[in-house]
């Protein structure tokens, strides 16, 4: 798998993409799009993996390093206005389909944000399972002020996560918050010092990891959509999925490592 502009490697049953554009803090192009799509395509079929981490990488520089988790898009080639109209189009659709992507991996991704995150970043960070951030990392929505609008599902999961008045509040203004600021809302689950973040996200992936791969794909499956649905819907899907999980060979060692008192070895079939 050839990789130009993310950089992904593994520990343990937990893999790791890291955004590598550091040079531009992160920032989107289509290329990192694509990049992103070859990797979850690849690891969707890794039964190896079991959790995903996405974080970006740090501009090591003489004069001190710079972190950055995904500054948005590269608004560098943007201004360039070499895009015509249907590139345009055609680039908005890539950045959708790879938050979808994201968003529907049927595997848990933590979403390390380790510096600024803004635009096509923030979108990102939302459409991963659960938000990590260090303290002193900041996430906003500029668009308004920029004279665009976010993508990205952003007006779906925002309200989903902070509520209706919160998220106007957010992108109307485009207030910018930090790690803190941001548990404080609703939107991100933990705030750490920065050199805890990495190993507070592998803490949490390899704990995700251990749990059983099919538990876990309808657990994101439901609680993704049981909002949209009808109690007696959901209820039904609850009782499939558990009846599905009853049938495999996982749920037969979850019992037996219960009674004997010891940690299970699951197969994800």
């Amino acid at each position: 798998m050839k990789l130009e502009t993310v950089l992904y490697d593994r520990d343990g049953k937990v893999g790791i993409i890291r955004l590598n554009r550091p040079e531009r803090m992160n920032a989107v192009i289509e290329q990192m799009y694509l990049d992103l799509q070859a990797v979850l395509n690849d690891v969707r079929e890794d039964d190896g993996i079991r959790a995903l981490i996405l974080t970006g990488t740090t501009w090591q520089r003489p004069k001190g390093d710079i972190e950055a988790f995904c500054a948005g898009a590269d608004l560098k080639k943007h201004s360039a206005g070499e895009r015509t109209p249907w590139q345009k189009r055609e680039y908005i659709f890539l950045a959708h389909e790879t938050t979808r992507q994201l968003h529907e991996f049927p595997k848990p991704v933590i979403v390390a944000v380790n510096g600024p995150a803004r635009g096509a970043g923030s979108e990102m960070a939302l459409n991963g399972d659960l938000l990590l951030m260090a303290d002193t990392a900041t996430i906003g929505f500029p668009e308004t002020g920029l004279a665009t609008f976010v993508g990205g599902g952003v007006t779906s999961h925002l309200v989903k996560l902070v509520g209706m008045m919160k998220a106007k509040e957010l992108v109307y203004t485009g207030r910018i918050l930090d790690g803190p600021a941001a548990v404080s809302v609703g939107l991100a689950v933990k705030s750490v010092p920065l050199a805890q973040l990495l190993p507070e996200a592998l803490k949490l992936a390899q704990l995700l990891a251990g749990k059983a791969p099919v538990s876990m794909a309808f657990a994101k499956k439901l609680i993704h959509k049981a909002p949209l649905w009808d109690l007696e819907t959901v209820l039904l899907a609850e009782a499939e999925a558990i009846l599905a999980c009853m049938n495999t060979e996982d749920w037969h060692e979850g019992v037996r490592s219960f009674t004997e008192k010891r940690q299970p070895d699951y197969k994800g079939r």
